[in-house]
């Protein structure tokens, strides 16, 4: 949940909260938690202590859920101010492409639980850029995101992109721009040779309509996750496509044995 007065975002869920004590603990300015995980976080009550943050015991599960916004807190909450998206610039991409870092691009995935299990995907394989929609600024970063991605905010860059089909533009010539395609000819597994020389962005769609049009036009690769059967020569599977979350993991599993 938002607190737009105080311009605070509730981080819950024990994975979540426990990753931002390890590696951002100066973000939190209050802590709430049920007694029984009050021993997991004695070190953290004793750095608040020492900057005169707010740390709390509570009685009642309820009060959690208020700070909150959701009765999936995991007996506790940690508030923080809310974290800023960097405007994503030439800059930025000019370091990704000296330093051979790959990036993920979202065209609208809209759903907040997909873009927190997006996050932990990347985190895991190593993947530290991600590049949104600036008009999708307000409602990728939320507690749901924030407790789905399992403690994978804290290992992440999020940036905003004005236009996607302008960036892909720059981009040309400087990163294999991949895209994720149900009507592509190229498999995911051949990431790994279509990006042996160059950092990747791969793009990936909403679950409704996928890619748009004309970021599709400005992908140098479109590629598709195989399903069972696919290489026999049948052209259905039994559902059309993957969650974009579980395709997200495929996709990174397969850019990650470039690198």
């Amino acid at each position: 949940m938002r607190n737009k007065l105080n311009n605070e975002l509730a981080v819950c869920g024990l994975a979540a909260v426990k990753k931002l004590e390890k590696n951002n603990s100066d973000r939190i300015r209050r802590l709430y938690f049920t007694e029984e995980l009050a021993p997991l976080f004695g070190g953290l009550c004793k750095k608040l202590a020492a900057r005169k943050g707010i740390y709390n015991k509570v009685n009642d599960p309820k009060e959690l859920e208020k700070l909150s916004g959701t009765v999936h807190h995991q007996g506790v909450v940690a508030m923080i101010y809310m974290p800023q998206i960097i405007p994503l610039d030439s800059d930025i991409t000019d370091e990704w492409c000296e330093n051979g870092e790959d990036a993920l691009l979202l065209d609208h995935i809209g759903n907040a639980n997909n873009f927190g299990a997006i996050v932990r995907s990347a985190a895991f394989f190593g993947i530290h850029n991600i590049v949104i929609p600036e008009d999708e600024m307000e409602s990728a970063i939320t507690t749901s995101s924030y407790r789905i991605a399992e403690g994978g905010m804290e290992y992440v860059n999020i940036y905003s992109a004005r236009s996607l089909t302008r960036l892909l533009e720059a981009l040309d010539g400087k990163m294999v721009r991949i895209g994720t395609d149900l009507s592509a000819t190229k498999k995911a597994e051949q990431i790994k040779e279509l990006c042996a020389k160059k950092p990747a962005i791969v793009i990936l769609g909403n679950e409704e309509h996928g890619i748009s049009e004309e970021v599709r036009k400005n992908c140098d690769e479109l590629v598709i996750i195989p399903f069972a059967g696919m290489s026999a020569g049948k052209t259905e599977s039994a559902v059309d496509s993957l969650n974009v979350a579980q395709a997200s993991s495929i996709i990174l599993y397969e850019l990650s044995k470039a690198r």
